[in-house]
């Protein structure tokens, strides 16, 4: 799935260029997206009591966005497990590709703020999305 971002002023530093941890609201803000595109919102998640919460993320910073920059957020699931999603989220500027990440979210259960398996609508909805997973 692919997301437009329009780098606003507030995304920069002084120099106009995209500060490091703006590239992980981005990448959120994708995979929140991603989830939409499959008829779950976080708010619907909320109100069942869990949440995709960050686990682990590994990124990789390429060339710098800048001010202005219409960009495109590329999102992939690549691991499905009982209880936690691995996406390969990449950000390109036209077809340069400026940073690149390895998320893993875990599903929560947030009045216990322990991990639980995924629930089923949620895991037969995202198994569409790519057979191998």
């Amino acid at each position: 799935m692919n997301f437009p971002v329009r780098v606003y002023y507030e995304d920069t530093d002084a120099g106009g260029v995209v500060y490091h941890s703006n590239y992980l609201n981005f990448f959120e803000r994708a995979r929140t997206e991603f989830l939409r595109v499959y008829n779950f919102s976080q708010q619907e998640l909320f109100a069942q009591s869990l949440a995709f919460v960050v686990k682990r993320i590994e990124i990789e910073y390429k060339s710098p966005a800048r001010l202005d920059d219409l960009l495109n957020v590329e999102t992939i699931l690549s691991e499905f497990k009982k209880a936690t999603i691995v996406f390969q989220q990449k950000l390109y500027k036209s077809d340069i590709c400026l940073s690149s990440a390895t998320v893993t979210v875990a599903c929560v259960d947030l009045i216990k703020m322990k991990p639980i398996a995924i629930p089923d609508d949620i895991r037969q909805a995202l198994q569409k999305v790519n057979c191998s997973i």
